[in-house]
C-alpha cells in the first residue's frame, strides 16, 4: 500500500509535533516538502508547507487522532 496524505502542515515545526503525535500511537510517517532545507523558518505561498503521509491502512487513524488533539 502507498502512503496517503493525512495532514499538511504550515510548516516542519508543526509537521514534527504531528509526526511524534502519530509515532507515539505506532503509526508510521513519513514528511515530505518541496522546500530545500534551511535554518532559517520561513512562510512564502506555502513554499515551508509540509505533507505528513502515513500507509493507506491507518489513514483513517491517524486523521482521527489528529482531529482529536486539535480539539484540546
Amino acid at each position: 500500500m502507498s502512503p496517503v496524505e493525512v495532514y499538511l502542515a504550515k510548516n516542519e515545526m508543526e509537521a514534527l509535533v504531528i509526526k511524534g503525535l502519530l509515532e507515539s500511537y505506532n503509526i508510521p510517517c513519513i514528511l515530505k516538502s518541496n522546500a530545500a532545507p534551511s535554518v532559517f523558518v520561513f512562510t512564502v505561498d506555502g513554499m515551508a508547507e509540509v505533507r505528513v503521509l502515513v500507509p493507506e491502512a491507518q489513514a483513517e487513524e491517524a486523521r482521527r487522532l489528529i482531529t482529536e488533539e486539535s480539539d484540546v
